[in-house]
């Protein structure tokens, strides 16, 4: 398919996989970023976004990396980049400027939008979570059960403390060895891997977010701000996972079976949140949504 020198007799999966038994990051973002360029350079946009956000991710998350694939492929990568989020049809970018466009209409409602997301989220986490290094992903149902139950009653010290190290689990994940190599079996499907997560601006990243600007929302309300901070919309494509998609070979985004039912579900939120919302609803909504598996 590509070509990439000496390494030409092997397919880009099996370069992948020796980059990564290795743990040679340098040369797994270089790899990345060729697959990306010549997607690209073909015209196929879902893969173009896949692999250079993957090159990004890897050497973004390490100076000693960032230094050995050295500023041309870094500068190459993200002019790419740049001139992908400017395509506004391009799968990634269009829903996450709808989401955005309607999420206009739900304030102070957003949060509940974005939790009801994240709780679809909770069962493949518990699976992820069985890898390790990738143990916070099994906290997911815990937070969200945490988070809703903040609307109701402020956290104890325990509690407020214990969403925040989930946080800060969150973040450190992207970095972690077992972001780039780990995976998990799906019945029936290619394995699910770890890394399929980069997607959308990176899901355990936006979980990160998210988390932090709820604490942040519980600390303005203990101290009675008039002022509370806004949440960010981008969480509410969080169980969308196009990556996976993509990089098993879907084609048209937008019909894939699985991502048209997250879709509707997340339409259906909207009108939820937006036309009858009660937290009564919303923690029935969430304790089905955590039940649920996204990829089946």
């Amino acid at each position: 398919m590509f070509g990439f020198g000496k390494k030409a007799d092997k397919t880009p999966e099996e370069q992948l996989a020796d980059l990564q038994k290795k743990r040679d990051w340098a040369g797994l973002a270089k790899t990345y970023y060729d697959l990306g360029t010549a997607a690209m350079d073909q015209g196929d946009r879902n893969h173009a976004q896949l692999w250079l956000h993957r090159a990004d991710t890897i050497y973004s998350a390490s100076d000693a990396v960032y230094d050995k694939v050295g500023d041309a492929l870094v500068d190459g990568c993200s002019d790419r980049i740049g001139a992908l989020e400017d395509e506004e049809d391009l799968f990634y970018n269009a829903v996450l400027a709808e989401i955005e466009e309607k999420a206009e209409e739900l304030l102070p409602r957003l949060r509940a939008w974005g939790l009801l997301s994240i709780a679809r989220l909770v069962k493949l986490g518990e699976r992820l979570s069985k890898l390790p290094g990738c143990e916070v992903l099994g906290e997911l149902g815990w937070a969200v059960d945490m988070m809703v139950r903040c609307f109701q009653a402020p956290p104890s010290q325990e509690e407020y403390q214990h969403l925040m190290d989930v946080c800060n689990a969150l973040y450190e994940l992207n970095g972690k060895p077992v972001y780039y190599t780990g995976e998990i079996e799906v019945p029936g499907k290619a394995p699910f891997q770890v890394f399929d997560l980069n997607g959308m601006f990176g899901v355990e990243q936006e979980l990160n977010g998210y988390i932090d600007s709820h604490l942040r929302f519980v600390a303005a309300l203990s101290q009675g701000a008039e002022e509370l901070p806004n949440a960010e919309s981008s969480v509410v494509a969080c169980a969308l996972l196009p990556d996976y998609y993509v990089r098993t070979g879907a084609g048209d985004l937008n019909q894939v079976p699985q991502i048209k039912a997250e879709l509707a579900r997340i339409w259906s939120d909207f009108e939820f949140v937006r036309d009858r919302f009660t937290w009564e609803e919303a923690a029935e909504k969430i304790a089905a949504y955590k039940q649920l598996d996204i990829l089946s």
